[in-house]
């Protein structure tokens, strides 16, 4: 396990797994049969040593008799699925009142379509199994609900150039996440601009940045690199991210003008 609040998590899922099945005179093999799992799964989720998918709640939910309690917990179990920091950089989103972020290499995650998304994580090396890039993939697919919670939050997207072009997943998966980009642009409280190769003065060479100010008050950066992901929480080193950031979007094309260039980008792939 990554972090011990998902374990917890899991393990008191397991111990109440095991409860009701006891209550139920079964045993393990005789409890997979009859949700079309195998012994070994069942005694992994159990121990809270692997994750039980809705299906697992759900079937063992009504065959041991349990009248919802194990399905109920399906919410808190798809939580421990995602990696601790995604937890948490998404609680941070859902308290931000202004949300801004540049990205430099890919379309930004909150931005990405699940395909997009699913070919991103499927070119990582060392390489993910299934299960972690459908874990990955569904982590980053729930921090979306920051563009639904009310009050809404003011967001702003840069995009590099390259990032529009570079057909990740292939063209099909290309085109669909153009699409998506110009879709995501008519909601009020989202302005998405690009900002093209061809600028010869641009602020953020460091890399991607993104910005979140809370209810609060405070002001955090978020960065990326290789092998980790970093909240910036020192006021002085989020106002120099702060002042990038805002460069970056006074250097970028207007809102308008970037959106006439993703659809002159889209056309070219269509």
């Amino acid at each position: 396990m990554e972090d011990e609040e998902a374990e917890a998590v899991l393990k008191a899922v397991g111990r109440q797994i095991k409860m009701w099945r006891e209550a139920a005179g079964m045993r393990q093999t005789e409890l997979g049969d009859a949700i079309g799992y195998s012994e070994e799964m069942v005694s992994s989720v159990e121990r809270g040593r692997r994750i039980p998918k809705p299906d697992f709640l759900d079937k063992s939910d009504e065959v041991l008799g349990a009248g919802g309690k194990l399905s109920a917990m399906k919410e808190d179990v798809e939580r421990a699925r995602y990696p601790k920091n995604v937890r948490d950089l998404a609680k941070l989103e859902g308290e931000a009142v202004e949300l801004g972020a540049y990205a430099a290499l890919h379309i930004h995650g909150l931005l990405q379509t699940e395909e997009y998304s699913r070919a991103l994580y499927a070119m990582r090396r060392p390489v993910y199994t299934e299960e972690e890039i459908d874990r990955l993939v569904s982590a980053r697919m729930a921090r979306k609900s920051v563009f639904e919670r009310v009050p809404l939050a003011q967001i702003t997207f840069v995009q590099e150039e390259a990032t529009l072009r570079r057909p990740i997943g292939g063209r099909m998966v290309l085109r669909q996440q153009l699409e998506h980009l110009l879709e995501m642009s008519k909601l009020r409280h989202v302005v998405i601009q690009v900002m093209p190769t061809d600028c010869e003065d641009h602020a953020g060479m460091m890399g991607s940045i993104q910005m979140l100010k809370l209810r609060s008050g405070k002001t955090l950066g978020h960065t990326e690199g290789q092998l980790y992901s970093r909240v910036i929480s020192d006021p002085r080193e989020a106002q120099i991210m702060e002042m990038r950031y805002g460069m970056v979007r006074a250097q970028a094309l207007a809102p308008r003008e970037s959106l006439a260039f993703i659809e002159k980008v889209l056309e070219r792939e269509t």
